[in-house]
């Protein structure tokens, strides 16, 4: 007999939130490309205001999910990467900052998808390995990575901007090489914390418990 993996109920209001921060993502990227700053930021504001919302709701009427605690930190760094893209496509983030940012992005999501695959339980098949109802794993935040979280998001809104709100040179050099360290060292707690990723023994404890990054999981409301 297969063992018995209770299911979440995902389908809730937090997590459509989270999910229409993702379907933005892609409109925020192209704003940027195309010089309209004005509806990027405007945007850009509104995902902030769904990513406070998730956190408050989740957490004002007890709809703390697992699947939280994963995918709005995925909606996050697809939101990060995106918008770090397309700014130094501009020219309105230097390269190497770049190339640090998603970097570290890049190796939390290959561990994500290997705690994924190791804390399933029985059978591992492709639909359940995709069906986030079924819990099996939670992330639990550094400190240092809800702190790199809010520099990142304090540094791409203001390179999003710049064209029309000019800021001093010296202050932006500053804010993207603390930003490169806050990145790199959030990155290495990830590597040495042993409380950052909870694999679910008993496969039905997966509700949040005010532990993990964001809105969704009642943690709180910044992420890695």
């Amino acid at each position: 007999m297969l063992p018995y993996t209770p299911h979440e109920q995902i389908y809730n209001v937090p997590n459509f939130l989270t999910f229409t921060r993702i379907l933005s993502t892609p409109a925020l990227g192209y704003f940027i490309l195309h010089d309209q700053t004005v509806p990027a930021l405007a945007l850009l504001v509104a995902a902030g205001i769904t990513d406070v919302l998730d956190g408050w709701i989740a957490r004002k009427w007890k709809l703390q999910t697992v699947v939280g605690s994963v995918v709005d930190p995925m909606a996050d760094k697809l939101l990060v990467t995106v918008l770090t893209v397309s700014l130094a496509m501009k020219g309105l983030l230097p390269v190497w900052l770049t190339v640090i940012i998603l970097g570290r992005d890049v190796g939390l999501a290959i561990s994500a998808i290997w705690y994924r695959y190791i804390s399933l339980p029985p059978p591992k098949t492709f639909m359940r390995y995709w069906n986030f109802s079924l819990p099996s794993a939670e992330v639990r935040p550094t400190t240092i990575s809800k702190v790199n979280t809010l520099l990142q998001l304090g540094l791409i809104t203001a390179s999003t901007a710049a064209p029309i709100l000019p800021i001093g040179e010296a202050a932006m050099v500053a804010a993207q090489y603390t930003v490169a360290v806050t990145t790199i060292w959030s990155g290495l707690s990830y590597v040495f914390s042993k409380n950052a990723v909870k694999i679910l023994k008993q496969y039905g404890e997966g509700r949040g418990k005010g532990d993990g990054e964001n809105g969704n999981d009642g943690k709180g409301d910044i992420k890695q």
